[in-house]
């Protein structure tokens, strides 16, 4: 079976679990009803089933390369881009303004996760596309909007993010690339960049650059930086391309997977840019970019995740292998262990789905109604959203392999590719220790109160009347007393080295709980099925126990981490 968007459940969740019937309420998005968003939906699941999913072996196995100095991208890849672009897909929640739909991001976050699902190499170029989009719908100048919006848009020229030099990964600070302001106030960059997904294609008329540099004033250090928009091509004013500008592919990485995506080291110089945003101020503008494209990567896990679930399932459902005790079907998804790792890969991913949807529709409120209670739910949940995500992708991926068994250690199968093509979304764009760090630390710099708030909600949920399904809500009760409890233990904690010690705990503890919430939720809607209730009581009583320990873990001190010395550690 190949892959089929999982619209039910989409919608199964939008309607009854992560409030998306906000939305409506608002005038930013009056004219978004569940039917219409259903609607969309179901058009993109169909490109993405139909064009874009038969080109995931094909990137993987013939690979973009460099010929030349320029990108050679994978056969078909060139077709499945024009019909993302040509369906709108990629403009889903960009400004009306400029060619945009207006969409709410949730819509863009349901359609991301199918082209993902279906190619993540490909749908990795439209998704730092969207991110530029909102980074110049928020800093740019009027000019630069009018040039550039529209061609990004309609997918005529595509967007990438330059942060990482050799010497300055997760340490943005330590940057050296250089831009010196020009007489006509374009601006000169020079210098290398690394891990430039999709650095350059050989499909879209111009490829645009963000690049992070400093100027000559700038001072060391994050608060010296900032931003420039740098095309690979000279626009002139009309639209039409001029110039090449002085930029170049130096190579092309060659990656464990994702070998359809070309990550590039790109060198510039004195290539011409413009200021986007004020100077010096260059991180405020790429982290509007950065959040966004946070949410994205968990969607890719999350994608990555429903994938590898269904050709697992598909395998287990048909593969016959020694004797079962149930013997309901006479194939391997009898056996009691098979279905253990089948149940932990679908409840975690509706876990995942729904973070990434709650998370989604935080983004909306707060852009919609500027209140501060959806502005901080929104950062709560953003780098949860990012690494739960992403984690729940390579565990279920990671499973996918096992389910297959020897099968899936061979490449034919297909099932190690989603491993390896979701390996490194826990790395980029901030690797989900840094997420940790980022939660226990800024996103608890209000005295906890958007973490109390979601908690406080839980709660609620919990002590509802929960019919015939008693005992779900104890699970979930437990759960979520632990968690609060080491919640105000980050806040007291005044070292915060001590936090940074438990935060990746801390983050896994409070996603699972959130997890708990959103099963719970959904096995209380008036629509809901056996079957939901079933992962429910599964999710709760196989994965939520896990929260507990994590929060003893998180809340335990950092003694034990720096038991060992340096030395100690380098010693056989």
């Amino acid at each position: 079976m190949s892959y089929r968007a999982p619209i039910n459940d989409m919608t199964f969740l939008l309607k009854n679990v992560v409030d998306y019937n906000l939305l409506e309420n608002t005038s930013y998005f009056e004219d978004t009803s569940l039917e219409t968003t259903v609607a969309i939906l179901n058009e993109a699941a169909k490109m993405a089933e139909m064009e874009l999913n038969p080109l995931q072996s094909v990137g993987d196995q013939q690979p973009a390369f460099l010929e030349n100095g320029v990108v050679r991208t994978a056969p078909g890849f060139s077709d499945g881009y024009k019909a993302i672009a040509d369906g709108g897909w990629i403009g889903v929640a960009a400004n009306s303004k400029y060619g945009g739909m207006g969409l709410p991001l949730t819509i863009q976050n349901c359609v991301n996760e199918m082209l993902n699902s279906s190619c993540l190499s490909l749908a990795l170029n439209p998704l730092m596309t969207q991110g530029q989009i909102e980074a110049l719908e928020h800093h740019a100048s009027e000019e630069i909007k009018t040039l550039y919006l529209p061609k990004l848009i309609t997918g005529e020229w595509s967007g990438t993010m330059n942060l990482t030099e050799p010497q300055a990964g997760s340490d943005v600070g330590a940057l050296t690339t250089k831009a010196i302001k020009n007489d006509d106030n374009t601006y000169a960059i020079s210098g290398q960049k690394i891990y430039i997904s999709w650095g350059d294609n050989d499909f879209t008329n111009n490829v645009c650059h963000l690049v992070l540099a400093r100027l000559p004033d700038g001072v060391q250090g994050t608060k010296g930086i900032s931003l420039f928009l740098v095309p690979k091509f000279l626009p002139h004013h009309d639209g039409s391309i001029g110039k090449k500008n002085n930029l170049n592919v130096v190579s092309l990485e060659h990656k464990v997977g994702l070998h359809g995506s070309p990550t590039a080291v790109m060198e510039y110089d004195q290539a011409t840019g413009w200021l986007i945003g004020k100077e010096h101020q260059g991180m405020k503008a790429m982290f509007t970019m950065m959040n966004n494209a946070r949410l994205g990567v968990g969607a890719e896990g999350l994608g990555t995740a429903e994938a590898a679930f269904q050709k697992a399932l598909t395998f287990a459902a048909g593969r016959k292998q020694g004797k079962t005790l149930t013997n309901e079907t006479g194939t391997i998804i009898d056996h009691a262990d098979v279905r253990r790792m089948l149940m932990i890969m679908k409840s975690k991913t509706y876990a995942s789905r729904a973070i990434c949807l709650a998370t989604a529709v935080a983004i909306d409120m707060s852009n919609a109604s500027q209140e501060e209670f959806w502005i901080s739910r929104a950062a709560l949940l953003t780098p949860m959203a990012k690494s739960f995500g992403t984690e729940t992708g390579i565990e279920v991926s990671n499973l996918g392999i096992q389910v297959h068994g020897g099968m899936g250690f061979v490449e034919e199968t297909g099932a190690a590719q989603y491993w390896r093509d979701v390996r490194v979304t826990s790395i980029y764009e901030g690797t989900n220790g840094i997420q940790a760090i980022d939660l226990v630390s800024r996103k608890l710099m209000d005295g906890g109160d958007a973490a109390f708030n979601l908690l406080n909600e839980i709660q609620e949920l919990i002590t509802s009347d929960c019919n015939n399904i008693t005992g779900l809500n104890e699970d979930l009760k437990s759960a979520a007393d632990i968690l609060t409890k080491a919640t105000q233990w980050m806040i007291n904690c005044e070292d915060l080295n001590e936090r940074f010690a438990g935060a990746t705990s801390y983050l896994e503890a409070f996603a699972l709980v959130l997890g708990g919430y959103y099963h719970l939720k959904g096995a209380l809607a008036e629509d809901q099925s056996d079957k939901q209730i079933k992962l429910a009581k599964f999710y709760l009583s196989h994965v939520l126990p896990q929260a507990s320990q994590l929060c003893k873990t998180a809340t335990v001190g950092s003694d034990a981490i720096y038991g060992l010395s340096v030395d100690e550690l380098s010693m056989a």
